[in-house]
């Protein structure tokens, strides 16, 4: 009850009239049923507009700290994430990555709509990067369509590491759904797992225009601020030679 009251009072209505977000391909996302929506990650706003496009309730995963925390805060943000159509991962499992797996099988098993982003992390330079395998498995495992999603627009409006950014309009273009029914029985092949990614990427990189990285979001983040911390200790060190000279 609280996502709809979100979507179409308290937060909805003020995200359509103020940056009047516009959508194509909605007409490829099914009226019922269950179906995964890969998407792009450009920026932590993805997941408030995306779903705001569709009349259809859109549920991702999070992380299990934003249902857990203690006190007022905690109660708060659990009641804001669950509203908005995130469900705790379940980690059961052995990894988070397992959690995820379950939950989504989950919510596609009760006929609902799955957002996943594949690159795993947000882009922190707005190109796209590889795709991890999970959404792979999860189409394998169900047998349900991925739609393919890009948003573009949204690192404007809130860009990686900042709360709010400049004005612009954001676009959500669903793609042609993808059916990966010839690879039935496969989902523990790693190199047919491989293959339904990077077509899923592909897709996503058609729609988005964004330019791809075949390196995983999460190396490359940790591979730049190594760089940006070198430059910076290279800078102290000139800086303390030309000091003693």
């Amino acid at each position: 009850m609280f996502y709809w009251f979100l979507k179409w009072v308290a937060l909805g209505p003020f995200l359509r009239v103020i940056f009047r977000p516009q959508v194509t391909g909605a007409e490829n996302v099914p009226d019922e049923g269950p179906a995964i929506l890969a998407s792009n990650h450009l920026s932590y706003a993805d997941w408030l507009f995306m779903p705001l496009t569709l009349p259809r309730r859109v549920t991702f995963v999070a992380k299990a700290e934003y249902f857990t925390t203690p006190g007022i805060k905690g109660w708060f943000q659990k009641q804001f994430f669950s509203g908005a159509g995130q469900v705790p991962i379940d980690r059961g499992g052995a990894s988070a990555a397992e959690g995820a797996l379950t939950a989504a099988t989950r919510i596609l098993a009760e006929g609902g709509l799955f957002g996943i982003y594949p690159e795993g992390t947000r882009s922190h330079d707005g190109r796209l990067y590889r795709g991890k395998t999970g959404v792979a498995r999860l189409a394998l495992e169900t047998g349900v369509p991925v739609i393919p999603v890009a948003v573009v627009g949204t690192d404007v409006v809130a860009p990686p590491g900042k709360t709010f950014g400049t004005f612009t309009r954001p676009v959500v273009r669903f793609g042609t759904p993808l059916d990966f029914s010839r690879y039935e029985g496969m989902s523990n092949d790693r190199y047919i797992l491989r293959s339904v990614t990077d077509e899923i990427m592909y897709e996503i990189m058609r729609l988005s225009g964004q330019e791809y990285v075949d390196t995983y979001a999460a190396q490359a983040k940790k591979a730049d601020a190594e760089a940006k911390r070198a430059e910076r200790a290279e800078r102290g060190e000139a800086g303390e030679q030309k000091k003693a000279s």
